[in-house]
Order: C-alpha cells, then structure tokens, then sequence
C-alpha cells in the first residue's frame, strides 16, 4: 500500500519529480512532495540550514514554460544541487528554482510574479507568492519563513507545515498501538467469521463486523503510511512494524466482499468494485454503523436483516489453501457454488473441475479439512 508512496530519495538516478499533470491529483503530488522533502534527504538538509542561519527561502521545486513566464530578474545557473549551496544562494533576495529532479539549481534572485486574480488565504508576502506559483504552474513551492521559523510546503492549493520527526513520530506512534489494538480485534472477528462459515451458520452481522473492521484497519494504515512519507529515512523501523502488521489485509477484504456480496436481482445489484469503492467512501461515522456497512456491501441494511443467514461461496477459504492458484479458485466456485458444497465434496467431486487432478485434487481436500479443524477448535477452545 505504502510502498509505492516511499519514493527514493530525490537526486538518485531515474528519480524524477512529477507535477500535478503527471500523477493526476493534489494528494499524490503532496505525497510525493513530502516525500521529496522528507528528513535524510539533501534538499530538506538545505532547507533546515537556511532555517538555522535565520534566513528565508522561496523554492520552486520544477521548471517549464509556465514557470519561466513568472520570472523575472535574478541569474541564470544550472548547477548542481547541494544543501550547501541552497543555503548560500537563499541569501539573495527572491526565489530559486530547482528542476523536477532536484539535481540541479537552474535559477536563483528571481521575482516571481503570479497571477494576482488566484485566491489564496496566505498574508506574508513570500507565503502568498508560493501559494498562487503551486496554484498557476502545478509543482510544489517550498516557503521557510525567517519570523515565523517554519517550513512550510505548497501543493496545489494545499499547505503542509514541516514538523520535526520527533513530533511526527510521537503522532505515529500513537497510530500504531491503535492499529495493533484495532488488528488484534480484526483477527478475532474473522477467527469467528471462518469457524461460522464451516458451521453454515453466518449472518449479514457476522460478515459486516469483519468488513468494518477490515476498512478501520486499512484507514488507520494509510494515515500511518503518511507519516512514513514524511519522516523519510527517520520512518524505516515504522515501515517495517506498519507492512508486518497490514499484510493479508486487502486481499482479506477482497475475499470477504467476493464471498458475501449477493447475486445482483432485478432490483438490486452490486459488483465488487462497487461495494469496495462504496466502502471506500464511508465517513468515519457511517462506518460505525453496521447498517450502513451492511449496506455498502449490497444487502438492504435494515436492523431486522442484520439476522439473517447467508452463505459464502468459499474464496476466502479455499485462498487459504497452500499454492492454490487463483484460476482454480474461481473453477472450484464456480462449480461447486458455495462452500458447504467444497466442504462436503469428495477427492473425486474436486477432480471433476477442469484443472485439477488428483494430487491437487487431494490438496484440497486436506487443507480444507485442516482449515476446519483449526477454525472449530479456535472458537470453542
């Protein structure tokens, strides 16, 4: 999930900055950026250089034909990037612009003129003109404000403060005993959905507690993968407790949805992109109703139906069942059509689907007869 967010740190080779055409959206660049400017690498050394020499700083962090048009004045460098020599050059008056890259220091002294018309809710001089240059040209403006002592980070209309790691990671710290609390109680839920699956004995309630669950977990994640972003090379231990503690969790709520999401009607359908993106779009309050998950997952949501019995049709399951290829999953339901049907399903039944002989045939037999053990004797003792 996160892993894709940690980018490498910029100046190494084949790194490039994008701008907000490139990643399609105000929230990736501002992950990117963040990353770019994350604690370990060069350009946040320079920036807390110049916060140190009680100096400002207005850094445009990408270079085309839009921002060349907003220049004006200052000279023309094309040097290699250095801590140091941002610093140095942070000395003159007006802004630098680095390229996209940050590998090289291509314009320092310059004026920045922007659009005027741009709204922005700043009042420093150098804040508003980083604000409206991030609005007009769509690359992330880095401001550090003499007064003020902060660094603060323009995205397309959105403002980041750069904090100190050890703030961000008292912050993240807190996030991850709730996320290990909020797993723990994950895996009792779907211990007890699994033992109920092989008892057929599974309502809409015991399936939205473990997809709430599923999409808590998942929220927490992300806001702790945005901590990891920002604290760089300071975040690797929290990169490792943070994938050790979400692995398994999205395939899970995948298979969950799969098994459970009912067959569409005349009345009422909904796929599982559509139930996963429903989910996804839940307010934190909506999601603690069960109601409204239930819902999200296409069942009607009313309390009185909360009750009732439904069948998986046994994905989640049969993934569980060691070096079992997804293709043979999807034969294995679509013949069999439930699991009540796998679990009573002979070494002979299973080879009757196209793909599975006989030494898969009794793989299957024996992880799903261990799978059920396993899950009866957890729930009862």
């Amino acid at each position: 999930m996160a892993s894709n967010d940690r980018a490498a740190a910029p100046g190494k080779s084949g790194w490039g900055f994008p701008s907000r055409r490139d990643l399609g959206g105000a929230d990736s660049l501002m992950r990117a950026s963040l990353s770019a400017v994350a604690p370990g690498t060069a350009l946040r050394d320079g920036l807390e250089r110049i916060l140190r020499g009680n100096t400002g700083g207005l850094i445009v962090l990408g270079m085309d034909r839009t921002v060349e048009s907003l220049c004006t004045g200052g000279f023309v460098l094309d040097v290699e990037f250095t801590a140091t020599r941002l610093r140095e050059l942070c000395k003159l008056d007006g802004a630098l612009i680095l390229d996209k890259d940050i590998t090289k220091i291509l314009r320092a002294g310059v004026q920045l003129v922007p659009d005027s018309t741009i709204a922005t809710e700043e009042t420093g001089t150098r804040h508003r003109t980083a604000d409206r240059v991030s609005r007009q040209v769509g690359f992330p403006v880095v401001s550090v404000s003499q007064s003020m002592r902060l660094i603060a980070l323009y995205v397309d209309g959105q403002r980041r403060v750069l904090e100190d790691s050890a703030a961000i990671l008292s912050r993240a710290n807190q996030a991850l005993a709730t996320l290990e609390r909020y797993k723990l109680r994950l895996d009792e839920v779907a211990g007890t959905l699994s033992a109920l699956e092989i008892e057929d004995l599974v309502t809409v309630r015991d399936v939205t507690a473990v997809a709430q669950r599923l999409e808590m977990v998942r929220r927490i994640a992300a806001e702790i993968a945005e901590y990891v972003v920002e604290l760089g090379t300071d975040g690797r231990l929290l990169s490792l407790q943070l994938d050790e503690l979400i692995a398994g969790v999205e395939p899970e709520r995948e298979l969950v949805i799969r098994d459970y999401v009912p067959e569409p009607t005349a009345k009422r359908s909904r796929s599982v992109s559509e139930a996963l993106a429903e989910l996804d779009g839940l307010t934190h309050s909506e999601l603690l109703e069960l109601s409204t998950v239930a819902r999200a997952l296409g069942h009607t949501g009313a309390p009185e139906t909360l009750d009732s019995a439904v069948s998986p049709r046994g994905y989640r399951l049969l993934a569980k069942v060691p070096r079992l290829p997804n293709t043979i999953i999807e034969r294995l339901v679509e013949h069999f059509g439930g699991l009540q049907k796998l679990l009573a399903a002979s070494v002979d039944d299973l080879q009757m689907v196209d793909g599975v002989g006989e030494a898969r045939a009794r793989s299957v037999r024996e992880g799903l007869s261990r799978l059920a053990e396993s899950s009866i004797l957890e729930r009862y003792v």
